[in-house]
């Protein structure tokens, strides 16, 4: 099953907002905070412009005004063409400027996350981890561990928007592991070692390993990292699908004017 990827950057946004449905201009004029605003609008822009490349739609203002971005009760984004239900399945996440939207068709379950490698404390891990993840955490060098604290904490947040749960449910319940080769050894003691390599190696942005997160009610989703310079990204999707595809940019120069 195909599985996409899409990002934009905060800078990618078009000043003029001819590319947002009446509803969608409507609810951008009435948020009061510039940051949440700006995020906002660069979720949208991110999926309309990544459901566009999937549906094969000009990256037009009137195409992309008909793609209305719509929270479901649960806050997960659907798509709408028109008013009619989209075929198409997405997820959505931003960190830092950048936006990124998952696509896949309708019938498929999709979770993603952006995520910045950042210092903390140790009362981190233990508040929101698994024992397990927690053993594993352990197995590090200090240095190191940032990066798997980052990983594991995206991976969760992917699982919580596959399940519609988002942080209303406890994120020890959903378990994150890994299923790479380079995540394997029969010597224990460069189990640490061969963890922190393969953290650091995993940089080229269409290079993805997969993970798999168990959650408490024994349902099992199996998904995808990577990283590039300090981010990472993780995507889950349900039935399992391939790795992203990642989308090329298909936006209007003039758009961005």
């Amino acid at each position: 099953m195909d599985l996409y990827w899409f990002e934009q950057s905060l800078r990618n946004v078009p000043q003029r907002e001819t590319w947002l449905s009446a509803i969608e201009a409507d609810y951008s004029r009435n948020l009061r905070f510039p940051k949440r605003r700006a995020d906002w609008l660069l979720g949208r822009w991110t999926a309309k412009n990544a459901v566009a490349a999937f549906l094969d739609i000009p990256a037009e203002p009137l195409a992309l005004s008909d793609i209305e971005i719509r929270s479901a009760l649960s806050g997960a984004p659907e798509v709408f063409l028109g008013d009619e239900p989209a075929p198409v399945s997405i997820s959505l996440s931003h960190r830092a400027g950048v936006g990124a939207c998952a696509l896949a068709s309708s019938c498929v379950l999709l979770g993603c996350d952006l995520e910045t490698v950042e210092f903390h404390g140790d009362a981190f891990a233990a508040d929101y981890f698994a024992a397990e993840e927690q053993a594993l955490v352990a197995k590090f060098e200090a240095e190191d561990r940032l990066w798997l604290l980052a990983l594991l904490w995206s991976a969760k947040e992917s699982a919580l928007k596959l399940l519609r749960e988002g942080l209303r449910l406890d994120t020890r319940h959903v378990v994150v592991s890994f299923l790479g080769k380079e995540f394997r050894t029969d010597n224990q003691e460069n189990f640490a070692q061969r963890e922190c390599i393969s953290i650091r190696t995993s940089s080229q942005h269409k290079c993805w390993s997969p993970l798999r997160v168990c959650h408490a009610n024994a349902q099992i989703f199996y998904g995808w990292w990577s990283k590039t310079g300090d981010s990472l990204r993780t995507v889950l999707a349900a039935p399992p699908a391939d790795p992203p595809i990642v989308l090329a940019q298909r936006v209007r120069s003039e758009l961005l004017m």
